[in-house]
């Protein structure tokens, strides 16, 4: 083996074994389901058996099998020295003196200027959250739903009103979406755990969904985004086509699932209307009960129990269920409209072993900054700063943005500020655009 260092098998124990001294293409080699090493400064671990304990997941750590991981580890974790005990027995060697720090075309002077400018950052404070800030969050969200109640309780369940509960109910569940995705990002608390306990208050009792569902498939999203078999978020089960890459190559091979030249139009059909009540929940529940993870189905079922002892009284059974479904379909357009409008239209292909500053600006865009921006999106107008630095507070997004845009300007990497209904408008001219794409390659090539 190039460097001579001494290897061990996959998941072999390595406390007392002699490192090794490892080069990058054999680093490279460790890339397969069963036989897993990523670098983390400089340093080298057999990760094989570590995934599947892994607490984000088996799939996100894998995505950085056998390359650098040290721009992603350093994002995700905010307690270096906590997890430095679990890297520990892992360690198995270190890359030979003559491998440069990162692997393949990555470029040297982007990925040393952005740890600059998280030194900076981390110097500014800008890490450091105001819990104040989210629990006022957490207060307008029980308000508007304690709102909801009242007015259809008080004053009757006429069609009016129920409206307005539907909207306070779903303005709430949409509000407390992006609340969850704070505590999930570990943005609030010093402690993980603390932010871990409320995330499945907050995913759990006021959502009805499932902390570690949400944590193994959005953390994916942020370690590789807009990457094919790598970011659950643009596996669109067939009935989508993305960017123009997967277009072109569906075309080729004859694949014709969908009129794939008319998902601008069938989007407003199967996209913002259903992801939520249908296929999200479903999954959820599918999840919860096929991994036993009985923690996070009993704080789901809280959140049944709790909605249908407030409007069974009110409603009925199949009267509160086709509330709950009403709430769930608004919430979903919310939600895909403001999820979609950052990574849709931008980049989406294959694996091409980015730094992280390139990979994520080329797959993220910011919205316009206003008080409703802010507030509507629950603050992921600022995607691109969000994704750079996801465990920093939102309330700091805003602060540390000039600091990335100067950064991108001086690598020359575009930094895309769109109107909130630009990104709105370009989803569907993305769709229509990857569709066209598809229906010239099935066609003639």
């Amino acid at each position: 083996m190039g460097g001579g260092g001494q290897q061990t098998e996959p998941g072999e124990p390595t406390s007392g074994k002699a490192k090794g001294v490892y080069t990058w293409e054999e680093v490279q080699s460790h890339s397969s389901k069963n036989d897993k090493w990523l670098v983390i400064d400089r340093k080298v671990y057999n990760i094989t058996q570590w995934a599947k304990r892994h607490p984000g997941g088996f799939r996100v750590i894998g995505h950085y099998a056998g390359e650098d991981a040290t721009e992603a580890f350093t994002a995700f974790h905010p307690d270096y020295k906590f997890v430095q005990k679990f890297l520990k027995p892992l360690l198995i060697g270190e890359l030979a003196a003559t491998e440069p720090s990162q692997d393949r075309d990555k470029n040297a002077a982007i990925v040393q200027d952005f740890k600059t400018l998280r030194a900076q950052v981390e110097n500014q404070g800008l890490l450091q959250s105001h819990p104040s800030f989210f629990f006022l969050h957490l207060a307008h969200i029980v308000l508007l739903e304690a709102l909801a109640w009242l007015i259809v309780s008080m004053w009757g369940t006429g069609w009016i009103l129920t409206l307005l509960c539907s909207v306070l109910l779903a303005t709430a569940q949409s509000q407390a979406g992006w609340l969850q995705h704070d505590f999930g990002h570990l943005s609030v608390f010093k402690r993980s755990r603390w932010n871990h306990v409320v995330h499945k208050f907050v995913i759990g009792h006021l959502k009805g969904a499932s902390a570690n569902w949400w944590n193994h498939r959005h953390f994916q999203h942020h370690a590789k985004p807009n990457i094919f078999t790598k970011d659950p978020d643009i596996n669109m089960l067939n009935i989508f086509v993305l960017g123009q890459t997967q277009p072109v190559e569906y075309g080729i091979k004859k694949i014709k699932h969908m009129p794939y030249n008319h998902q601008h139009q069938y989007f407003f059909l199967v996209g913002p209307p259903l992801l939520i009540p249908v296929y999200f929940y479903m999954q959820i529940m599918k999840t919860m009960i096929s991994r036993r993870d009985w923690v996070d189905l009993a704080w789901s079922l809280s959140y049944y129990l709790r909605f249908f002892s407030c409007y069974i009284p009110l409603y009925g059974v199949f009267g509160s269920l086709a509330l709950m479904f009403f709430v769930r379909f608004l919430e979903s357009h919310w939600f895909v409209w403001v999820t979609q409008m950052n990574h849709i239209p931008m980049d989406i292909d294959h694996e091409k072993h980015k730094d992280w500053l390139t990979m994520q600006l080329q797959s993220t865009c910011n919205i316009e900054q206003s008080f409703f921006n802010d507030w509507f999106s629950g603050h992921l107008n600022f995607q691109i700063e969000h994704h750079l630095f996801p465990t920093m507070p939102r309330h700091n997004y805003h602060l540390v943005a000039p600091q990335v845009r100067e950064l991108c300007e001086k690598h020359g990497i575009p930094y895309q500020v769109k109107t909130l209904w630009r990104g709105f408008a370009d989803i569907v001219t993305s769709l229509k655009s990857s569709g066209d794409l598809w229906l010239d390659a099935y066609l003639h090539k």
